[in-house]
């Protein structure tokens, strides 16, 4: 059964002036999920949002929030961010010593878990886990670095990813893509086996064109009208 195809925007990409204005551009555009980055300066080069914006963003809307750590030691935030209000925690294999430990850890707490890999990770990292997961983060470009395109053989791993999760019985596991995703790659990725895919300034956060609503709205039509 193909899962229903959301669309998560990246809320790092947000005006952080205009937070509230912009998360109501969420809400008129349906999108199915706030992705939201959590960056320490050392897993990746460069610093990203934080527990507390989290729980304001819970105050103002229902969309589901997918936590992805970009970050060394993720289970130690386990507890902030289950406080705070997040529905998804993904963890990155590269950086997670115990990471069967951290995903019960996240269950347990009442959060889904998931597992997020850089582009050179092999699924292979997966054999063991996959089916005590509810997403899969697919870094198709390397994490924490803004303006980069696709990675042209990610759509090969994706596919693989989707067939690795379908023999296993897993088929409901979300294949989430973050980086690359425009316009133009959205639908080859879908056609790949993603379900899922991280919007930011390729995509929707575009504000010389248009607004974010019609921006969602365009992106989720051009997928729709392609026979997927």
């Amino acid at each position: 059964m193909k899962n229903k195809i959301s669309l998560a925007a990246s809320l790092i990409c947000a005006d952080p002036l205009n937070l509230q204005n912009e998360i109501r551009e969420l809400e008129i555009g349906k999108a199915d999920f706030i992705h939201f980055d959590v960056m320490d300066g050392q897993f990746v080069p460069r610093y990203g949002l934080y527990p507390e914006i989290l729980s304001y963003l819970k105050k103002i809307t229902k969309i589901p929030v997918d936590v992805h750590m970009m970050v060394e030691n993720a289970e130690d935030y386990i507890l902030d961010f289950s406080k705070t209000g997040a529905d998804y925690f993904n963890v990155h294999v590269e950086s997670t010593s115990h990471l069967h430990r951290v995903v019960k850890k996240v269950r347990d707490i009442g959060m889904r878990p998931g597992v997020a890999l850089n582009p050179a990770t092999p699924l292979s990292s997966l054999d063991w886990i996959i089916n005590d997961l509810d997403m899969v983060v697919l870094m198709a470009i390397n994490p924490g670095i803004v303006g980069h395109k696709l990675i042209p053989n990610m759509l090969n791993k994706i596919q693989s990813l989707r067939e690795m999760a379908n023999q296993v019985g897993n088929v409901d596991l979300k294949i989430q893509i973050d980086g690359g995703v425009t316009f133009e790659s959205a639908v080859p990725m879908i056609k790949h086996g993603a379900d899922t895919l991280v919007c930011g300034t390729g995509t929707i956060f575009r504000p010389q064109e248009d607004t974010i609503s019609n921006k969602l709205i365009l992106l989720r039509d051009k997928i729709n009208n392609n026979e997927l």
